[in-house]
């Protein structure tokens, strides 16, 4: 049920923007996403490389982060992409751990826990992987049977013959005001739909693909990315745009408005200035069948 605008002491409308299965989602999806890529970099570390296909071919890896011993017996740290090597010591591959040089792939600050225990880092990993699934589908399901996800999420014809448009905006921080701030944009909507279709079910899939167990019971379900390991790496990229998107994310918050974006997911309440809305330009009506 909707819930009516308030009217502010200053002529702004507090306007309900998001119910409270989203934004309980929201921040469940936040803290799942924490833990996953600090516990999932703990993994990572125990084998700090990427390949293409079905097995790890040591010497051929598409990624690695590692750490060489010098004439002198120090250690300096390598990042490898695609055959280019860069030194990347004190960063990736090797670093001061305990007062000594250790060929250790990440800093402490990025994995989870933070000293060397995959035992641990395994079991936090599968644990919020489970809980990030559940929570994503609750949340589909309930924007599919509201219909939200059809009403704030998929964008309208005339907003996708606008997307160049709307990118030049964001492009200049330019965000929507008043009346036009009361729903998400075509870059949110396309972005969010991304999300939620392509990059979280991806994450889901190819985690999937490289538990030994299900492998024994599904062995096909590898070979839909071309091999266990080409699952590894595909997981991977999709976790990095991921923090990406999240990255942007938080960007576009602090621009739009730190407070009245944060209000919104806490208390579902996103405060808009009617007077800002452009007299000049008139609404185009949705696309109708």
């Amino acid at each position: 049920m909707a819930r009516a605008d308030v009217r502010l002491k200053d002529g702004r409308l507090s306007v309900y923007r998001h119910p409270a299965a989203v934004r309980l989602a929201h921040w469940v999806n936040l803290a799942c996403l924490i833990v996953l890529l600090g516990s999932g970099l703990q993994i990572l570390m125990a084998h700090p490389a990427l390949y293409l296909g079905s097995d790890s071919s040591f010497d051929r890896p598409i990624a690695a982060m590692t750490a060489e011993e010098q004439p002198d017996y120090t250690l300096k740290g390598y990042t490898i992409v695609l055959g280019h090597k860069v030194e990347t010591t004190g960063l990736f591959g090797a670093m001061e751990e305990g007062g000594y040089p250790s060929p250790r792939a990440l800093p402490p600050w990025l994995t989870l826990p933070p000293n060397r225990d995959l035992a641990t880092g395994r079991a936090w990993h599968f644990f919020f992987a489970w809980l990030f699934a559940a929570n994503g589908a609750a949340y589909v399901a309930h924007g599919l049977i509201s219909g939200r996800i059809r009403r704030e999420l998929v964008p309208t014809g005339a907003e996708l013959r606008g997307l160049g448009g709307s990118i030049l905006e964001h492009l200049r921080l330019r965000f929507p005001k008043g009346e036009a701030a009361r729903h998400y944009n075509v870059l949110q909507k396309l972005s969010y739909l991304l999300v939620l279709f392509v990059l979280m079910p991806l994450m889901v899939v190819t985690g999937m693909s490289m538990s030994p167990g299900l492998n024994a019971a599904l062995p096909w379900l590898p070979e839909l990315f071309g091999g266990r390991q080409s699952a590894r790496t595909v997981h991977f990229l999709v976790a990095m745009s991921l923090v990406l998107f999240t990255l942007v994310h938080l960007a576009m918050v602090v621009a739009a408005g730190v407070w009245n974006e944060v209000r919104s997911m806490l208390t579902g309440r996103y405060v808009i200035d009617p007077s800002q809305t452009p007299a000049a330009r008139t609404p185009v009506p949705e696309d109708h069948p």
